[in-house]
């Protein structure tokens, strides 16, 4: 658990320092509207960061006591409920969301009645039911917890609505009732609030119900398991891995970062008959089987006892809880996991600090080239007469009406990229996404066979990437129409700018073959003929189709955000050149009026040149304080210190 208490230090620490180096550029006016959109961004990455882990098993094989062992043992009791037999039955969250109070946040299972997935229905405050806890009183929020175990039973017709029951299939069909009613979860999603210090930190849990519910929710398969970052599989070491395990297993987990098995109960082998070794010995055994099965190497199955290990924490029992085997899966969880995660954010936040720092480096060139060029335009005048001054204020002048005329061209660029950015937002608007997905919709009601919806949501797919490929393309357009006019602004009045920032939907293409992928693996041929059509649109329209909502959403903010800020560094340095001219245009008037002398302005520049390079270095000496805190190991030393 320390691994992940100085992983939320380094991101504090690495805040801390970035948003000093902000605020520093901030009252230097050396940030642009670009710069001040990658800093937030930068700053809302580490704010927003979290460390996700799912807990995935067939129903009794102690998800649920593993999360309390592994997580809160130091309440001195169980706060998830875990008992014999299923107590786990709906999908529930664990996090800290400091906007809310404690509680827990219950999602009423008639909601899957709706065309509508559970992240639709996050930011809908008044489709839930929430419940106070209580953090005072363990008991009483260990009762208001064990809502997660509700059920209630419901007309057949009703669970089918639901997709809770197929009368087609043999496994489902047996839970059909004497009085025709069917068993189903009374919520369809939890999210716990918990303040626990590790939840603070940005630690999420996914404790999923038995195997049978993966099918049953596509939120799951499709969403919460494969964006975890580290999943733990969970078997029963007296049983191995079942035909069910197996199939969950390579359908949606599989052996990639951050997958590992879970061999649990082990005290169940823990025959007194039998000598220690031997014990071991049986448990490694199985531990191979194990791992030969799934495909992993046996370093990532690990046995474990978590109720012994949870019984070892409360009672300060260190033997029983060495016994479990719980501190080695708490190594390889929080040593493997944290550090992979550490060095993306470290990576993105580079890229981050060097695109802030380009436009930083930018603004004070251009700022530094203007006060050289004013003062050495301020020295040669010493010794002229009024007219040679006279002269030079014509020259200004015309310089002056020069820029004043680029500008004006600049006003039919601007509605060129007007122009442009609405045929973008056209090609990349929702309403396309809304259409294509009616679209698919109405030919996968009307195919006469199951198997037969293929092609429509292959279509859809390929409608989807045409339309990304198309917003790329208009993007593209307009980065070049972009770059052609920095470049001319540049040569043409000694501008020294940066070329514009670029838009890529590149990620949003892949997201959508990912989808498409996870789709034809969860949507097999199997079940596409075992399983009603009505479930199969469901399962799709609660699934797939909103998470490419949400991804067209992302995209859609990404290019707006871009087409904000793409001309930021350009008009920064317009007006910073214009004030320039400005400033020049007043300084020659009054030294030609006698109204100041030539050499009080020339030591004001010489003072503002002097100022200018000191802040220069103290923000080069803050951007590297903020790359030095990027360093985990240097983070890492400083936390121990």
């Amino acid at each position: 658990m320390q691994d992940f208490q100085q992983y939320g230090a380094w991101r504090a620490h690495v805040a801390a320092a970035l948003e000093g180096y902000g605020a520093a550029l901030q009252d230097a006016a050396l940030i642009d509207g670009a710069g001040e959109q990658q800093l937030a961004r930068a700053l809302a990455r580490l704010r927003e960061d979290r460390l996700s882990v799912a807990f995935v098993a067939e129903f009794s094989r102690g998800k649920t006591e593993l999360i309390n062992a592994l997580f809160f043992a130091d309440y001195g009791q169980r706060i998830l409920p875990s008992s014999a037999g299923r107590t786990t039955m709906c999908p529930t969250e664990l996090l800290w969301d400091p906007a809310l109070p404690p509680c827990i946040r219950l999602l009423p299972i008639e909601t899957r009645a709706q065309q509508l997935s559970t992240s639709d229905f996050r930011e809908d405050a008044g489709a839930w039911t929430v419940l106070p806890l209580d953090l005072e009183a363990p008991e009483r929020m260990s009762a208001s917890l064990r809502q997660v175990s509700q059920t209630r039973q419901v007309p057949q017709a009703e669970a089918e609505r639901y997709g809770l029951y197929d009368p087609a299939d043999p496994d489902l069909a047996a839970g059909l009732g004497p009085d025709g009613t069917v068993e189903i979860p009374q919520w369809r999603h939890a999210i716990i609030n918990l303040p626990h210090p590790l939840l603070k930190q940005g630690l999420v849990i996914l404790d999923t119900p038995g195997l049978n519910a993966i099918g049953t929710e596509p939120e799951l398969t499709l969403n919460l398991i494969p964006n975890a970052h580290a999943v733990l599989f969970i078997l029963a070491a007296e049983t191995g891995v079942t035909k069910s395990d197996i199939e969950v297993w390579r359908t949606h987990i599989g052996a990639g970062p951050g997958r590992l098995a879970v061999l649990n109960k082990i005290d169940a082998m823990w025959d007194e008959l039998k000598s220690g070794a031997d014990n071991d010995a049986e448990i490694a055994r199985q531990q191979r089987g194990v791992a030969q099965l799934l495909g992993l190497d046996p370093a990532r199955v690990y046995p474990v006892s978590a109720q012994k290990a949870l019984v070892g924490k409360i009672n300060g029992d260190l033997a029983l809880f060495e016994k479990s085997r719980l501190g080695a899966l708490e190594a390889a969880l929080f040593h493997d996991l944290v550090p992979a995660r550490k060095e993306i954010i470290a990576r993105q936040l580079r890229a981050d600090l060097e695109a802030i720092l380009a436009g930083q480096q930018a603004l004070s060139s251009a700022r530094l080239r203007d006060l050289v060029e004013q003062q050495q335009e301020l020295k040669s005048l010493r010794g002229k007469n009024q007219g040679v001054i006279a002269h030079m204020m014509r020259r200004v002048e015309a310089e002056k009406k020069e820029f004043d005329a680029s500008l004006f061209k600049l006003q039919g660029t601007r509605a060129v990229f007007a122009r442009l950015s609405t045929e973008l937002y056209t090609t990349l608007g929702m309403d396309v996404v809304q259409e294509q997905t009616e679209s698919v919709r109405a030919a996968m009601q009307a195919a006469r066979f199951a198997t037969g919806m293929r092609a429509p949501v292959r279509t859809y797919f390929e409608l989807l990437r045409a339309t990304l490929d198309a917003s790329q393309a208009k993007v593209d357009e307009i980065g070049a129409m972009m770059d052609s006019m920095y470049r001319k602004f540049s040569a043409e009045h000694g501008l020294s700018l940066n070329l514009p920032m670029s838009l890529s939907l590149a990620r949003y293409r892949e997201e959508m073959v990912e989808i498409e992928a996870l789709f034809a693996k969860q949507f097999g041929t199997a079940t596409l003929l075992m399983t009603s059509r009505a479930t199969l649109l469901e399962r799709f329209f609660d699934s797939i189709a909103s998470r490419v909502r949400r991804a067209f959403r992302a995209a859609n903010l990404d290019a707006e955000n871009w087409l904000k800020v793409i001309m930021a560094p350009l008009e920064a340095q317009i007006r910073q050149h214009r004030d320039q001219l400005r400033h020049r245009q007043a300084s020659i008037q009054r030294i030609f009026e006698a109204t100041d002398s030539l050499e009080q302005k020339i030591a004001a520049f010489e003072t503002g040149q002097a100022e200018l390079e000191r802040t220069r270095a103290h923000l080069a000496g803050m951007a590297a304080q903020v790359a030095a805190s990027l360093d985990a190991e240097a983070a890492e030393r400083r936390a121990a210190a």
